[in-house]
């Protein structure tokens, strides 16, 4: 169900997303889908974890910065690899950014960053992707460096 409701959402965009239109395209009546999600907004998370799941995870890193890194461009790359998937995400994780900001909140905290300075570079991070995701890549290469160089000198 919501590998079609990714089909959906690329085929017509985030909008066009409902649980009418999900059913149909499964040819079940919408009441269906209430067994498996108890809501749109359930449906619109199962559809943002499973978008953010196939992005870019680090394997073998050698330095924390380097993880934050492939984290980023591998967020990124998820959003823009579905129609209005920085829509989706951003939509999803608007209240609660925890499911985004733990992964690199993790490495902040292994490169010796308090407890402050992870929380607070994790959501810069993430925020910084959100905001510049459709940036053309040079550019959000680069402002992603910036935004690390001074994650760098606060560690250091």
């Amino acid at each position: 169900m919501v590998e079609r409701a990714i089909g959906v959402l690329d085929a017509h965009g985030l909008d066009a997303l409902s649980m009418r239109r999900l059913a149909a395209d499964l040819g079940v009546q919408p009441g269906a889908l209430y067994h498996h999600f108890v809501n749109k907004d359930a449906l619109l998370q199962a559809v943002a974890d499973e978008v953010l799941q196939r992005g870019r995870r680090p394997n073998e890193i050698v330095t924390w910065d380097a993880e934050l890194s492939l984290l980023c461009v591998g967020l990124r790359d998820a959003m823009l690899r579905h129609r209005d998937g920085a829509a989706l995400i951003a939509q999803v994780h608007r209240s609660d950014g925890e499911a985004l900001e733990q992964p690199l909140r993790a490495a902040l905290t292994r490169a010796g960053a308090d407890d402050q300075l992870a929380r607070v570079g994790a959501r810069s991070l993430v925020r910084f992707v959100l905001a510049h995701q459709d940036d053309e890549a040079d550019d959000f290469h680069l402002g992603l460096s910036l935004v690390l160089d001074g994650l760098r000198a606060r560690i250091a």
